[in-house]
C-alpha cells in the first residue's frame, strides 16, 4: 500500500499519479488556497478504497439501523459511508473559487514562482556569515548543491547558530519574527521521524528530552545542546519577492553578528566609577495576578514579598490560570487594599457595583484545596458564588477567584519538569512567575523611551512592565550589575533579569485593548540574551520577617555589585 501526503505539495506541484501509483493521496484545501480551514480530501484508488472499514457509524453513513439490536447496513458508495455527519456545504462551495484562481494562474507558473522564491531564500541563508566567518544557517533536506539547484520545493527548513556555534532556539526565532509581522511554523511539523533524522536525535536523546519534560508545542527548543525542532518557511502563489526579502532582512538584523554587534545584550554604560545614590521612588502592589495594581507611599513586607502582592488569582472552571495573555480584559480590573479597614476593593467598567472582599479568612467559604502553579504547590481557597459571578461578568467568561491561603508553598517533586522554569523554588512565593519582587529604574525606562521615540515616535509608561519597585539614580541598566541591595534594614538579593513576553505590548485605552509590537521589538534589538529579552531585575528577600517591616517611598537604596 502506498500513501502520499500531498497536503502541501498539491499547492504548488501536485504529484503525477500516472507516475506514482499511489493507493491513497491526502490533500488540504487550506494549503491549496489559504481558505477555508478544516477542509481536505482523500483521493483513493477504487480497488484500495474497498479495504477501508470503520468500526463505528454516525449520521448519514448507513442505509438502515435498528436501535435495540446490533444491526446496521452501510451505504454503498465509499464516500457515503466515510463522510460522517452534516458536511460543511458553505465551505465546500467556496472551493470552486479557489480552483478558479489556480486554473487562471496555472500550476506550472505557481511551481516556478514558489521554487524561485525558495531558492532565493536558501541561497541567501547559506551565504550568511557571522563576523568570525562561521555559518549562520543550517539547512535541512538539502544534501548537495545539485539537489539544491534542481529538485527542491517551496519550503525551506532550517535552524540558526550563534557565532560560537551554539544554537538559536526556534521559539526565539518565532517570537522575534512575530514582532516583525512574519509568521513562521516551528517545531517538528508533525513529522517526528524526519525531525529525529535531520536533527541527529537518537532514541536515547528523544527519551531524555521527554524525561526532561519536553512535549509538542512547549518552549523547550534547546535541550542538552541540541535543537528539539526547526524553523520552516513556506511559499505559496500569493507570496512575493518582497515577502522573501523582508524575511531575509529580519534574519540578518536579528541573528547575524557584525563587527559593531558582538553581543545581542547591550549594556551601554560602564559600571559606576563614583558612589551613586539610589532612592525608592514608587511602590506598586498587584493583589490579583494580572489585574491592575495600586501605588502606595509605604507598605509592609511579608514572607512572600510585599504584603498581599499577587495573593489572589482567577481560574477558569476547568482549572486554567487566567492572565492578560489570554484574557486581556483583566487589565481593566482595578484593585486597592485598605489595611486599616481590612478590605480588598475591586472595580471594573463592566460592573456597576464595586466589590469589597474582606481580608480575614471568614470570607473564604469554599473548601481548601492544593493546586500546582509554576511548579509550586499552593494551599488555596475560593469564595462564594457572588464573588465568582462578579469576576465572571468583569472578564466576560466563567471564572473563580482563589486566594493563597497558607503562605507556605511546598516545592513539587518536579520529576517530569524542567527546574529552569523556577529560578528559586525554595523561596516562599505568592502567585508570581519567578521572583518575589520586580524592580525597574527610571533611568532604564527613560533610555527605552528615547529609543522608542526615535524609532516609532511613542513612549511607554513604566506601569506597562508591572514593577513592584521603581528606583531612581545612576545610569540606565545599572541595576543589571547589582547582586544585593539594602533598603532600610532589609537586604534583597538579585535573581537576575526579568524575561519579557508580548504581554508588555498590550495597552488599555478608552475601554479597549490595543496591541502592537512595541516595546518588545525595540527591547529585542539590544536587550536579548540566549533567547530571552530582559528588562528589570527580580529580587528575593535574604532574611526572614520576624517583626513589623515596611518599605517607604524616598528610602535610600544601597546597591552592591560584588
Amino acid at each position: 500500500m502506498v500513501l502520499i501526503d500531498a497536503a502541501k505539495g498539491s499547492a504548488t506541484l501536485p504529484p503525477d499519479l500516472s507516475k506514482y501509483k499511489a493507493d491513497f493521496v491526502v490533500v488540504s484545501f487550506y494549503k491549496l488556497f489559504g481558505y477555508p480551514t478544516g477542509i481536505g480530501a482523500l483521493i483513493a484508488r477504487n480497488e484500495s478504497a474497498k479495504l477501508l472499514k470503520k468500526t463505528y457509524f454516525s449520521g448519514g453513513t448507513v442505509a438502515a439501523s435498528i436501535a435495540d439490536v446490533d444491526f446496521y447496513k452501510r451505504r454503498d458508495g465509499i464516500e457515503e459511508y466515510l463522510e460522517d455527519g452534516t458536511l460543511p456545504f458553505v465551505s465546500i462551495a467556496s472551493l470552486h473559487h479557489g480552483f478558479k484562481i489556480l486554473n487562471s494562474l496555472t500550476m506550472s507558473a505557481i511551481s516556478r514562482h514558489t521554487k524561485s522564491l525558495a531558492s532565493y531564500v536558501r541561497n541567501a541563508l547559506l551565504n550568511m556569515r557571522h563576523v568570525n566567518g562561521n555559518r549562520v544557517c543550517t539547512l535541512y533536506g538539502v544534501n548537495n548543491y545539485e539537489l539544491l539547484r534542481k529538485n527542491t520545493g517551496p519550503t525551506v527548513t532550517f535552524n540558526l547558530r550563534r557565532p560560537d556555534g551554539s544554537w538559536f532556539g526556534y521559539r526565539e526565532v518565532e517570537k522575534l519574527a512575530s514582532l516583525s509581522n512574519i509568521q513562521l511554523r516551528t517545531g517538528c511539523f508533525c513529522n517526528p521521524g524526519a525531525c529525529a533524522k535531520h536533527l541527529g536525535l537518537s532514541r536515547s536523546d528523544l527519551l531524555s528530552n521527554i524525561e526532561a519534560g519536553h512535549i509538542c508545542w512547549d518552549d523547550r527548543d534547546i535541550l542538552h545542546g541540541k535543537p528539539t525542532g526547526a524553523v520552516r518557511v513556506s511559499f505559496g502563489y500569493m507570496s512575493t519577492f518582497e515577502d522573501a526579502s523582508k524575511f531575509l532582512k529580519f534574519i540578518e538584523s536579528s541573528f547575524v553578528s557584525s563587527p559593531s554587534q558582538l553581543t545581542y545584550f547591550e549594556k551601554p554604560f560602564d559600571p559606576e566609577t563614583v558612589t551613586t545614590r539610589y532612592f525608592l521612588k514608587s511602590i506598586i502592589i498587584y493583589p490579583i495576578k494580572s489585574c491592575a495594581g495600586f501605588r502606595v507611599e509605604s507598605w509592609p513586607l511579608s514572607s512572600t514579598g510585599l504584603l498581599h502582592d499577587r495573593e489572589w488569582l482567577l481560574k477558569s472552571l476547568s482549572g486554567e490560570i487566567l492572565t492578560q495573555k489570554k484574557v486581556p480584559e483583566m487589565g481593566f480590573i482595578t484593585t486597592v487594599v485598605d489595611l486599616k479597614l481590612g478590605l480588598l476593593t475591586v472595580e471594573s467598567p463592566r460592573c456597576k457595583e464595586k466589590l469589597e472582599i474582606g481580608l480575614t479568612s471568614s470570607e473564604l467559604i469554599a473548601e481548601r484545596e492544593v493546586t500546582e502553579i509554576y511548579c509550586q504547590r499552593y494551599d488555596v481557597q475560593g469564595y462564594c458564588n457572588e464573588v465568582d459571578t462578579w469576576f465572571s461578568y468583569a472578564i466576560g467568561r466563567p471564572c473563580k477567584l482563589v486566594r493563597n491561603y497558607a503562605f507556605e508553598n511546598n516545592v513539587c517533586s518536579n520529576k517530569n519538569r524542567n527546574i529552569g522554569m523556577r529560578r528559586d523554588v525554595e523561596t516562599k512565593l505568592n502567585f508570581v512567575n519567578e521572583g518575589q519582587l520586580l524592580l525597574i529604574s527610571e533611568e532604564s525606562i527613560s533610555d527605552l523611551n528615547d529609543r522608542l521615540r526615535s524609532k516609532v515616535h511613542t513612549d511607554v509608561n513604566i506601569t506597562r512592565f508591572r514593577p513592584n519597585m521603581v528606583v531612581s539614580g545612576g545610569k540606565p541598566y545599572s541595576e543589571d550589575g547589582w547582586t544585593n541591595l539594602q533598603i532600610g534594614e532589609r537586604i534583597f538579593k538579585s535573581m537576575g533579569g526579568c524575561n519579557r513576553c508580548q504581554m508588555i505590548n498590550t495597552t488599555f485605552l478608552g475601554g479597549s485593548v490595543q496591541r502592537s509590537n512595541e516595546p518588545l521589538a525595540t527591547l529585542a534589538s539590544y536587550r536579548r540574551l540566549k533567547g530571552k529579552i530582559y528588562f528589570g531585575i527580580l529580587l528575593k528577600m535574604c532574611d526572614s520577617i520576624e517583626q513589623d517591616s515596611w518599605l517607604r517611598v524616598g528610602q535610600e537604596i544601597i546597591a552592591s555589585t560584588d
